[in-house]
């Protein structure tokens, strides 16, 4: 283990809850936010104890993870736009709770969570499954194509897995304001998907024959 890597992935890991902290409390305009502090639970309890298990088991991977400088111009955009999405979102939630705009139930919020932690082990599972999976689109050196378990039924399980976690969180949170703000995510997941595949195909050998055995991107049967 790198004691470089270690302190590289904790202060990335205490940046984004603490953000994600501040983006929700402070318009909440109090801490005495439950929701929010189950969002906080069911999503940085979990990474904290994978970024760990990565460092001893596969650290090759967990410093591609934490790699989001992207090369791609369009890429670039997809990030901007995600976290204008993550800003607006989380913003609104609080606002909502603090100002009591329209109020969900809280069998919600729990019902969210559930979708949440299932998702996160079908993330788990893709992870384990690719350890090519960079956050930044590029084709790594002697990478292969992954066409066994959930990439023999679509060519992006990881993606179509954020979507279930992204737009479960505003719904833990128990803001539909916040839904109406994620539901941009699917639009912008597309976005990268195309020039993703785009780069792929040019890149990787033997992804446009995966292409078509697997006929499907995020959503079997679908798209």
């Amino acid at each position: 283990m790198s004691a470089g890597l270690f302190f590289r992935a904790m202060f990335k890991f205490l940046i984004g809850a603490a953000v994600i902290g501040l983006l929700i409390f402070l318009p909440a305009g109090t801490i005495y936010f439950w929701k929010a502090w189950l969002l906080m639970g069911i999503l940085f309890v979990p990474m904290f104890f994978a970024g760990i298990f990565m460092m001893f088991k596969n650290p090759e991977l967990l410093k591609k993870r934490l790699n989001a400088n992207e090369k791609e111009p369009e890429q670039r955009l997809v990030i901007l736009l995600s976290g204008v999405m993550f800003v607006l979102g989380f913003v609104s939630a609080g606002l909502d709770f603090r100002f009591h705009w329209i109020e969900l139930p809280d069998w919600v919020s729990f019902a969210a969570a559930g979708v949440f932690a299932l998702s996160y082990l079908l993330y788990a599972e893709v992870l384990r499954e690719n350890t090519y999976l960079s956050r930044t689109v590029e084709v790594q050196e002697n990478q292969k194509v992954i066409d066994t378990g959930l990439y023999g039924i679509v060519r992006h399980p990881m993606y179509g897995v954020t979507v279930f976690l992204f737009l479960s969180m505003p719904l833990v949170l128990g803001s539909i304001i916040s839904f109406a703000f994620f539901l941009m995510y699917p639009f912008i997941i597309a976005k990268r998907i195309r020039n993703e595949e785009k780069v792929l195909e040019e890149e990787l050998e033997g992804y446009a024959e995966y292409k078509k055995r697997v006929k499907h991107k995020m959503i079997p049967f679908l798209w």
